[in-house]
C-alpha cells in the first residue's frame, strides 16, 4: 500500500485553502486542484487517509470531463505536471496523478443533484412525507427502488456541515430562470449518459452531484465529476428493491461508523485496517469497471 497524502504545503505558492478532500492554491489567473487522501463522512474528516484514493478521484474526473467534453466545456487547462507553471516542478513528484490546472471560474453556489434511486436521505424522507426534497414520488417506493425517471434536486452548497436541499423555485430566484433552466438539463442529461455508460460495466449510478461555474458568460462543469465521492455507484448484480445493494462509494464506510455506534458528533472513530483497505479496494474497482484501465498509483 501507498503512503497516504493526507495535505500538501507546496514550496514556493501560498498556502492552499483545504476541503475536505482537496488542496486548492490560487495562482492568480489559475487554481491548482489537488486531490487529497483525505475521507470524510458525515462532514468529519476520518483518520486515517486512503493512500491513492485522490489520484483515483482526480484521474476518474478527467476521466468524465474528456467524456463529456461535446456537451459541456470545463475548467481542465493541464493535467500533467510537465505543463504545469515553472513554480511547481520541484512539486511534479507528489501532484503527479492527483492534480489539475483549472481556469478560475465564477462558482455557481449550488449543488446540482440528480437521483434516480431513492437511496441515503432521498429514502429517510420519502418514508416520512411521501416526498423527496419537495418532489412527491408514486406511494409504496421501497428502498433502492427505481424512480418512474430521474430527478434534480438542488441543493445550497455549505462550506462546512451540510448542504440544504432547495427546490428549483428557489434556485431560479437566486441566478435566473434560464440559469436554472440551462443547469437542470445539463445535470440530468450528464446523469443519463453516466448511467448508461455504468450501467454496461455492470454498475448503477444511483445518484449524484455536480458542480457548475461560468467562464466567459459560458456555463461550464468544475470539481469532480461522478467519482465514488460524489455519486452513489451499486453493483447491478447485487440489486433488489428493498434491500441496500452493494456500494462502490463512501457509503461502505458511513455503514462501518454507524454499525460501531458513533453519534455522528463526537471525535470519530479511527478506521480500521481492513475498512481503509476495503475502501481502497472498491475506489479501485469502481475506476477499473468504469475506465476499462487501471488507476495511476
Amino acid at each position: 500500500m501507498s503512503i497516504a497524502v493526507r495535505e500538501t504545503n507546496l514550496a514556493g505558492v501560498p498556502a492552499p485553502k483545504r476541503g475536505k478532500v482537496r488542496d486548492i492554491y490560487d495562482l492568480g489567473d489559475t487554481l491548482l486542484i489537488v486531490a487529497c487522501d483525505r475521507i470524510s463522512a458525515y462532514d468529519h474528516i476520518l483518520e486515517p487517509a486512503i493512500p491513492g484514493k485522490g489520484k483515483i478521484l482526480n484521474q476518474l474526473t478527467n476521466f468524465w470531463f474528456e467524456k463529456f467534453s461535446a456537451l459541456v466545456p470545463n475548467h481542465l487547462l493541464a493535467t500533467e505536471p510537465e505543463d504545469f507553471p515553472a513554480s511547481l516542478a520541484a512539486s511534479a513528484d507528489i501532484l503527479r496523478g492527483r492534480s489539475v490546472l483549472v481556469r478560475k471560474a465564477e462558482v455557481i453556489p449550488f449543488e446540482c443533484v440528480a437521483r434516480g434511486y431513492l437511496a441515503g436521505s432521498a429514502f429517510r424522507e420519502y418514508s416520512r412525507t411521501g416526498e423527496t426534497c419537495g418532489i412527491r414520488l408514486p406511494a409504496g417506493l421501497q428502498r433502492a427502488d427505481r424512480l418512474p425517471s430521474p430527478i434534480f434536486t438542488p441543493a445550497t452548497k455549505a462550506e462546512s456541515g451540510h448542504d440544504e436541499n432547495v427546490s428549483e423555485e428557489f434556485m431560479a430566484a437566486a441566478i435566473g430562470q434560464e440559469t436554472s433552466d440551462r443547469l437542470r438539463h445539463l445535470t440530468l442529461e450528464i446523469f443519463g449518459r453516466g448511467g448508461e455508460h455504468a450501467e454496461a460495466q455492470g454498475l448503477i449510478l444511483a445518484d449524484t452531484k455536480f458542480e457548475f461555474g461560468r467562464l466567459d458568460g459560458e456555463i461550464v462543469l468544475i470539481d469532480e465529476v461522478l467519482t465514488p465521492d460524489s455519486s452513489r455507484y451499486w453493483e447491478a448484480e447485487a440489486w433488489t428493491p428493498g434491500v441496500e445493494p452493494a456500494s462502490f462509494d463512501k457509503q461502505y464506510v458511513r455503514n462501518w461508523l454507524d454499525e460501531a455506534g458513533w453519534d455522528h458528533e463526537s471525535t470519530p472513530p479511527v478506521l480500521a485496517p481492513p475498512v481503509v483497505q476495503g475502501t481502497l479496494d472498491r475506489y479501485v474497482e469502481a475506476f477499473r469497471r468504469i475506465t476499462g484501465k487501471d488507476p495511476i498509483l
